[in-house]
């Protein structure tokens, strides 16, 4: 079961993990929250076993992931990194099936209106299904309206 985590306290664990003497203020800098909210986050973190606090000096400190705080953490990544595949594949499903169609069509050349993640997915698909892309629109144009591929036929 993954635990719940927002992405604030998720960003500063991020940060501190990267650095255990990163102070407040460049936390509210880096994050672009105030730093009583970075404090009140902080807090929060230990409280739930998620970070360690030790003081170095009268106004040095530093902060370390607990065991359970770089579980949670890598949890997350991990979260993200499997629904950032499942995205990547739904748009290849997406895009194999158009230009599957297009091949039917008996269309070889195609103009890609747009130059997002998205359109990369579909200008690999359509290299490696063999279409042309066309560096004018001149008969047929792939775009992305939201979440779909569409095709305009300009003639």
């Amino acid at each position: 079961m993954t635990t719940k985590i927002k992405p604030h306290e998720y960003a500063l664990l991020d940060e501190i993990a990267h650095d255990s003497l990163v102070t407040q203020a460049s936390l509210s800098k880096r994050l672009g929250i105030a730093v009583g909210s970075v404090n009140w986050y902080i807090k929060r973190l230990i409280t739930r076993g998620w970070v360690k606090v030790t003081h170095l000096d009268r106004t040095r400190l530093q902060y370390d992931l607990t065991t359970e705080g770089m579980k949670i953490f890598t949890q997350r990544a991990m979260s993200y990194a499997r629904d950032s595949l499942q995205v990547y594949g739904d748009f290849r499903r997406k895009a194999k099936a158009v230009t599957e169609d297009l091949k039917r069509r008996g269309v070889d050349s195609v103009y890609l209106n747009g130059d997002d993640q998205i359109m990369d997915i579909l200008r690999l698909t359509c290299l490696e299904a063999g279409l042309t892309i066309s560096d004018l629109p001149e008969t047929y144009v792939l775009e992305t309206d939201g979440h779909v591929y569409r095709l305009r036929n300009l003639k």
